[in-house]
């Protein structure tokens, strides 16, 4: 059984990420990428979080519109390390081109961040990316 649109672009992204210097400079070797964070996790790390799609069909063409979340988590130097790990995902995705098995992504990019605090020690970054699919003709 193949993995469906969504799936596939989740894959996709997470193999992305794992595979860029950057996202392993800030996340380590390899990075701390997850869909569920481990009981003890090591910081800083990211999550997948929600992942959404809309039917954006149009001139016949069937096409799917995702919203996906990355969540990051810091405990040490707050604001600070959780833009540079934001940072380090944005340079990975932001407009790059990705391949989906059986999908056209028609674009990806970065369409909203936000940093706070969670608690006395952890800081929360999101990345919020969007991106269109289309199936492979």
């Amino acid at each position: 059984m193949s993995a469906g649109p969504e799936q596939a672009l989740v894959e996709a992204i997470k193999q992305r990420l794992l595979a860029d210097g950057g996202v392993k400079a800030a996340l380590g070797t390899p990075p701390r990428l997850y869909d569920e964070a481990p009981p003890q996790p090591v910081f800083p790390y990211a999550t997948v979080g929600e992942v959404q799609s809309t039917q954006r069909d149009a001139a016949g063409m069937e096409a799917l519109e995702h919203g996906l979340t990355l969540h990051v988590y810091t405990r040490y130097g707050g604001r600070p390390e959780a833009l540079d790990v934001l940072a380090a995902l944005h340079n990975a995705l932001h407009d790059k081109p990705l391949t989906v098995p059986n999908r056209h992504v028609v674009y990806l990019y970065a369409s909203f961040t936000d940093v706070f605090r969670l608690d006395l020690r952890t800081t929360h970054a999101v990345l919020r990316l969007r991106a269109v699919t289309e199936p492979l003709s």
